[in-house]
This record gives structure tokens, C-alpha cells and sequence, in this order.
């Protein structure tokens, strides 16, 4: 299957390209594309734009973690008339406001906490006793410090006796200079009183501002909206500009994409570097790069497909399709047992000794597995048939395949595999575009295999096909007929799927391809026979005819292993590549998944 995948857009100014790349090479996660576009007042002005609407969201987003769900939705009838750009100032000057009173509560809280400490006193208080010809000294020192001979010497009233600290104030009339042991201390401007009437109506201030910003939480996707629509026009502005500019007069234009299963990772670190971004989900016309995803045992044939082509991303990964067709297919083009013990002999030992290459060594094993499986139907082990080199009954010699009946097999086989790729085509077409896009290649497989059985019917006299056969064949006639075009009208489309039966050329061609499985499964048992009837004839050789018999055994079946093992590798693949990709619809053209990481040069 193919990774789905988030695509991210970033605008940078020229410095914070290097630095940002850098930091993306250390996760690599995110294939990148980059573009350098010249730089004007205007585009400036957009750039500088973006950047708030993208501050903004992220601070909106920030704020929807500490609000409840009944907060965040408050009526937003107030902004539903408000354009992106007017909503974007309300709610600067909200996330402002709400940083100002917050600071502004901090530090009445802190006045607070100091004023407490002297009493209630008003300023017509101060005034009072300084009408009166007086000036106060406050003072604060440890308890342990103050002397109550002070009380008899200075006009002194003490204010407070708190945390082992004494706070007093001395009077002394305005003339006089008081000389005192310890330093004056600073008396608060206000009363505790009157700050906390400012705190009050802080608070109230705060929940408005609050209640305003929870409501502009629900319009973050008109923020997003706003966002997108001045990023397509500066995008449209950078793309008329001529970029003759060196890098100094430049900006970054970059498009990233990244598995869909790393987004939040992303976002975090996305966030964490301070350049404007915009995140959604990749699309097929965004022409994002494939990442392929499949189990253990489909993976290791994913090197075989891309030696083709990858698929286009939102097409169907036809690699867990083609995978269990490829390895049988390699053995009946092997043909012979005992080769395939040695591929998988081989391919066990490589996975211990050369472990940067294990994929590629189990991919060996399976392919063993296969050709130990496919010529156990006519029995060649090492270029000799099993019935003639161990004793066995009549009955068991019989179940061995002949080679027409191999030569059968092969054509049967290759028919199964077009018949089960026009049905991955047709359930695919039916999934991404329609039940009516399915039809015709439903009716394709249908017929196929009512042909087949049609043409059988007339070799071996006792198979008797049901005459309900008839009619699901009829039925796959027409499905071709009325649904091989999905466009125009009845007579239209009649004319084409009647057109398109022209097809059945196509696939008896695709069906005779086939035949080269048994052709080089034949081939390669001849080989085998020969290096055998070679090595038996130097048998005869006096003293040394030992010697030379398994000399011609070992070389003789290594060239033939290795032979056999290239036509085994490369008409599979042909088979896979022309006719299981062209009956299954497939398109190709994708580009690989290559992310910036410290290796990239």
C-alpha cells in the first residue's frame, strides 16, 4: 500500500534557508522541494502578512488546550460578517490585550501582596497629617532589631508585626532631618483596598477578553481560509516577477512532504522553528512522492517493482498483488527442485553473513521456496525425474505432470493471473471512482473464464458445464458492452463497449505470453538432463573417471543454476510488468519518497 502522505509549504527569507534545512536533515522525515523567487515591497508586505495570520493560529491553538468545550463555544454571531483580514486584527488585538492584562495582573497581585502589609490608608489620610506640618519615615526591620526605646524618643506608630518583620512609621516635622540607624523603606502609592479594585476590575476585563478569544477559536479554519487565499496570490505575484535577483534580494519557496502517522512530531518541531508553514493533506494533484508500506514478505519484491516504475500516489500498490504470482512464476521458470534447495541453502547463509543485504537474501529464500514448490508437479530434482531415481508405486508416478500437461499449467496459470488482475482493477475502480467504473473489467474476467471453460467443454467431452454458466457469461458480455464507457449517452456508450470487444485479441496474447513458463522450465530440465548424462559418460574414465564425474556435476549444474536463475529473474518480471500491470489498470509515474536527512549530498 502507499503511505498516505501531509504536504507542507514554507516561505522563508533567504538567511533562514540554511539554517532551517539543517535542522530538517536531523529528523529526516520530509522530502523537500525548494524554488528561490525575487523579492519586492509587495511580496514583502504578503510574506509579513502570512506570518501574522500564522502567529495568530498558533496562538489560537495554543489558547484551545486551557479552554473547556463550553468556553470555546460561545456565540460567534459578532465575526460572522468579518473578512479574514478584519478577523485576523480582532483577534491580534485580543491575544494583545489579553497579554497585557495579564502582565497588568501580575503586577497588581505583587503591589497587592506589599500594600497588605502597611494597612488600609487613604490619601486624604497623607494629606492630613502632612497639613499638619509632618513628614512620615516608613521603615521595615526584623522584629528582632527593634529597639521599643525608639517609642520614646520618636513620634512612632508601628503598622504592622508580620513574618518576623516590624514595619513602623516615624513622624517628625517637616524642618527637621531625621537621622535614623536604618534606611527608609519604600511606602506604597496606593492602599491595598484601592488595588484591589483594580484587580476586580481587571478580572472582569480578562473574562470579556477571554470570552472573545474562546469565540475566535471557532473561526480558526477562517483564519486558515484567509491564510491560504494570500499565499495562492503571493504565490501568483512570485510566479509573474522576474527572478533575476541574486539570493540577497530572494525568498524560499518550499514544498515538503511527510507520512501522514509523523504529523504531529512535525508540527511540533515545525512550530519550534519559527518559520511560517501551512499544513493539509496531500493531494493527487499535489503530485506528492510514494512511500511504500507492506508486510514482511511483500516488501522484499518491492525492488522488483521499482525497476519498472512506482505508482502514481492514490493508485493502488499492485506490489502485494504481483508478489506470490512472482515467486511461483520463478519456479516454474527454474524447474528444477534441487535448485531451488540451493537458492534457499544460499539465501539462509547470506542472511547471517551478509546482514546489509538481508532483504535482498530472504527475497532469495522465498524464490528458492518457489522453485522447490512448482517443479514438485513434474519432479525434476537436479535435471533427473524423481519417479525414475526413488522407488515408488504406479499410483504416485501418475500424479507427476507430463509436460503437455505442464505446458497446460503454464497457459492455466497465466489465465488465472489476468482474470485476478481484471478483478483488482475492477474492485479498485469500483472503491476510488464508482461502481459503474468496475463493471467492464468485472465482465472481462467473467468472460474470460467462460471461455475457458467453453473451450475445455470442447476437449475433454466429459467435463458438462451448466447451463447457468451460459448466462453469467452473457451477464460478463454485457457488462463489457454497456459499461466499457461511462460517458455519453446509451447508443454512445453500446458503440464503444461493442468497439471494445476487439480486446479479446489482447488478452489471447497475454494468454500465449504464458507459455514461456513452461518453455524455460522445460529448457532449463534439459540442461539439467544433459549435464547429467555428460557426467555419467566420464564416469567410465579409469581411476580418475570419479573425479571428473563430479567435477562435471558441480560446474555443469552451477552454470545451468545460474542461467535458469537469470530467465527465471527477467520473464517473470516481463510478465508482471506488461501483462499483470496492464490488466490491472496500472498507471505509474510516481516518484520515490526521499527525504532530506545527513546523508543527502
Amino acid at each position: 500500500m502507499i503511505t498516505k502522505m501531509t504536504k507542507y509549504s514554507f516561505i522563508l527569507f533567504h538567511k533562514e534557508v540554511m539554517p532551517f534545512l539543517e535542522r530538517v536533515q536531523e529528523i529526516g522525515m520530509v522530502d523537500i522541494t525548494r524554488e528561490n523567487k525575487a523579492v519586492d515591497d509587495h511580496s514583502k508586505e504578503k510574506f509579513a502578512l502570512l506570518e501574522r495570520y500564522s502567529s495568530a493560529e498558533k496562538s489560537l491553538n495554543l489558547l484551545r488546550e486551557s479552554l473547556s468545550q463550553t468556553e470555546i463555544q460561545t456565540d460567534t454571531g459578532n465575526f460572522e460578517k468579518l473578512t479574514s483580514e478584519e478577523l485576523l486584527l480582532v483577534a491580534e488585538s485580543s491575544l494583545e490585550e489579553r497579554e497585557m492584562l495579564s502582565a497588568e495582573l501580575k503586577s497588581l497581585t505583587r503591589e497587592r501582596d506589599e500594600a497588605y502589609q502597611w494597612g488600609a490608608f487613604t490619601k486624604e489620610d497623607i494629606d492630613k497629617i502632612s497639613s499638619l506640618g509632618f513628614k512620615m519615615h516608613f521603615f521595615i526591620i526584623s522584629e528582632s532589631n527593634y529597639n521599643p526605646d525608639w517609642e520614646s524618643q520618636y513620634i512612632l506608630h508601628i503598622l504592622s508585626k508580620e513574618d518576623g518583620k516590624c514595619r513602623f512609621v516615624i513622624l517628625l516635622p517637616k524642618e527637621e532631618e531625621l537621622h535614623f540607624k536604618y534606611p527608609e523603606s519604600k511606602f506604597p502609592v496606593n492602599s491595598y483596598h484601592i488595588i484591589d479594585k483594580k484587580i476586580e476590575e481587571n478580572l472582569e476585563r480578562s473574562d470579556a477578553v477571554q470570552k472573545r478569544i474562546a469565540a475566535l477559536i471557532n473561526k480558526i479554519d477562517h483564519l486558515k481560509s484567509g491564510a491560504a487565499a494570500e499565499r495562492a496570490r503571493l504565490e501568483l505575484h512570485l510566479a509573474g516577477e522576474a527572478s533575476v535577483k541574486e539570493a540577497e534580494g530572494t525568498i524560499a519557496v518550499m514544498t515538503g512532504f511527510a507520512p501522514a502517522e509523523k504529523r504531529k512530531e512535525l508540527l511540533e518541531f515545525f512550530e519550534g522553528t519559527g518559520v511560517y508553514f501551512m499544513e493539509e493533506t496531500a493531494k493527487e494533484e499535489d503530485n506528492p512522492p510514494v512511500k511504500l508500506k507492506n508486510n514482511f514478505f511483500t516488501r522484499l519484491f518491492e525492488p522488483i517493482g521499482e525497476l519498472y516504475m512506482l505508482p502514481k500516489y492514490g493508485e493502488l500498490d499492485l506490489t502485494p498483488y504481483f508478489a506470490p504470482f512472482y515467486m511461483l512464476f520463478f519456479g516454474l521458470c527454474l524447474g528444477d527442485i534441487g535448485y531451488g534447495i540451493v537458492l534457499l541453502t544460499a539465501g539462509t547463509i547470506g542472511r547471517f553473513k551478509l546482514p546489509k543485504m538481508r532483504g535482498y537474501m530472504m527475497l532469495v529464500q522465498f524464490l528458492g521456496v518457489g522453485s522447490m514448490i512448482m517443479p514438485l508437479l513434474n519432479g525434476v530434482f537436479f535435471g533427473a525425474k524423481l519417479q525414475d531415481i526413488i522407488p515408488m508405486p504406479d499410483s504416485i508416478k501418475e500424479l507427476f505432470f507430463s509436460d503437455i500437461k505442464m505446458f497446460w499449467f503454464a497457459i492455466i496459470f497465466g489465465l488465472f493471473q489476468i482474470v485476478f488482475a481484471r478483478l483488482v482493477n475492477a474492485i479498485d475502480s469500483m472503491i476510488r471512482k464508482g461502481w459503474q467504473h468496475g463493471m467492464h473489467n468485472l465482465g472481462w474476467a467473467i468472460l474470460v473464464v467462460w471461455l475457458a471453460l467453453i473451450y475445455a467443454g470442447s476437449m475433454m467431452p466429459e467435463l458438462i458445464i451448466p447451463a447457468y454458466v451460459n448466462y453469467i457469461g452473457y451477464a460478463g458480455l454485457a457488462f463489457i458492452i454497456f459499461f466499457s464507457s461511462t460517458q455519453g449517452n446509451i447508443f454512445a456508450r453500446v458503440m464503444k463497449g461493442a468497439f471494445s470487444l476487439y480486446d479479446i485479441t489482447s488478452i489471447f496474447g497475454d494468454m500465449l505470453s504464458y507459455i514461456r513458463l513452461f518453455g524455460l522450465g522445460t529448457a532449463g530440465g534439459i540442461l539439467g538432463l544433459v549435464v547429467n548424462s555428460i557426467a555419467m559418460n566420464m564416469s567410465g574414465i579409469p581411476y580418475v573417471g570419479w573425479f571428473f564425474t563430479g567435477l562435471m556435476l558441480l560446474v555443469g549444474h552451477t552454470a545451468v543454476l545460474l542461467l535458469n536463475s537469470l530467465g527465471a529473474f527477467v520473464h517473470p518480471m516481463r510478465l508482471t510488468f506488461v501483462e499483470f500491470y496492464k490488466n490491472a489498470g496500472f498507471g505509474g509515474g510516481g516518484r520515490a519518497f526521499r527525504p532530506l536527512t545527513k546523508n543527502d549530498n
